[in-house]
């Protein structure tokens, strides 16, 4: 059975001066109108399980408005098991904890991941680049511990590289010390958001399949090093990155960026050869963020050898009735779900029948 989350608790967090809501070990429907802080209860689940939030908040807009201080606390059982996790806030200072003793947010996801579904997740395909990239890192961050260590790392060297581009006076020599020291860790996110997204695009096509008909989705990593990427080591990586930078070196110092490198990738997404985001109808493209969404719970079942927390925040009422029976479907197979909605009506009677409904009033 593995980890599941029975119980959260916030005082202070968000809208809420008190609040505490018994999970169900499937389905949980947080049911009410909008601004009664159905969101604010994902939220602090994800936060909980994946050590970080999508709405990205200072750390003040977590704690009640004339409060001092916040806190959340999620309980986890299973297999004889019994795991605290809580998040408290004051001031600036926002401290995790995991059974009672400090934790690290990127050590949490070791307990128990999370896969968050929102509304804004559905312009995945149209969106720009860097929803996409983030998306893919977000996810490769509660997968692999060593992942937001490599992704922080780089991105600190890009920004140090950058400024030393900006600069008149630019020292060549130190300018060569940050290309290599770019081009590895470059190399090094690239090939693991690599492996990450290979494994992912298996999982993706396979589960489109079944949503799209008999249409065949491609996805493809689009890298700035060129084709032909996901078949090399890191070693060759960081050598093609290196040949990149020395070549694009004159018109970096021109405009004073990094033109290379994973912050320059995106994901590009086709069905049956015709490129998504440009020929794809909206519900053809709301398919493949179903399908990614359904793909990233495969992996962190594999990853944990367990079955993750599903979030779904407000996306019922946002898909067709046929994409909304695949997701009930899935939400069928065994998955722990929490689902806002303002309408029960989404949902099949025979799935409400064993879920857990939460009614939240007018105010919070």
């Amino acid at each position: 059975m593995g980890l599941v989350a029975t119980r959260i608790a916030l005082r202070d967090w968000r809208s809420f001066s008190s609040l505490a809501i018994e999970l169900g070990p499937g389905l949980t429907v947080l049911c009410g109108p909008n601004a009664t802080g159905k969101t604010n209860t994902v939220e602090a689940l994800q936060l909980l399980t994946a050590g970080s939030s999508f709405r990205h908040p200072r750390t003040a807009d977590l704690v009640r408005e004339g409060a001092q201080a916040g806190r959340a606390d999620l309980r986890l059982e299973g297999d004889g098991r019994v795991v605290d996790v809580a998040c408290s806030v004051e001031g600036s200072r926002r401290r995790f904890e995991r059974n009672d003793k400090p934790a690290r947010p990127a050590d949490l996801s070791s307990t128990l991941m999370s896969v968050l579904f929102c509304p804004d997740d559905l312009s995945f395909v149209k969106a720009g680049a860097k929803y996409r990239r983030d998306e893919l890192d977000a996810f490769g961050m509660q997968a692999s511990a060593g992942y937001r260590k490599v992704a922080r790392t780089y991105a600190r060297a890009v920004e140090q590289r950058n400024r030393l581009l900006k600069d008149p006076q630019v020292d060549l020599g130190l300018l060569d010390a940050w290309d290599a020291s770019v081009a590895l860790g470059g190399a090094t996110l690239l090939h693991a958001r690599l492996s990450m997204f290979c494994r992912l695009r298996r999982h993706v096509r396979s589960i489109y399949s079944q949503v799209g008909g008999n249409e065949v989705l491609e996805c493809t990593y689009e890298s700035s090093l060129g084709g032909g990427m996901e078949d090399l080591e890191r070693d060759e990586l960081r050598d093609l990155f290196l040949d990149r930078l020395a070549e694009l070196r004159e018109e970096e110092l021109a405009r004073g960026v990094t033109l290379v490198g994973p912050q320059r990738d995106d994901v590009a997404f086709s069905i049956d050869g015709r490129n998504a985001r440009s020929f794809g109808s909206q519900g053809q493209q709301r398919s493949v963020v179903l399908a990614w969404k359904m793909a990233e719970v495969a992996i962190a079942r594999e990853v944990l050898g367990e079955q993750p927390l599903l979030l779904l925040d407000d996306v019922m009422s946002e898909l067709d009735e046929k994409r909304r029976a695949a997701m009930t479907r899935f939400v069928e197979g065994g998955i722990q779900t929490v689902v806002t909605t303002t309408n029960l009506a989404y949902f099949p009677s025979e799935l409400l029948e064993d879920a857990k409904v939460v009614r939240y009033g007018a105010e919070a």
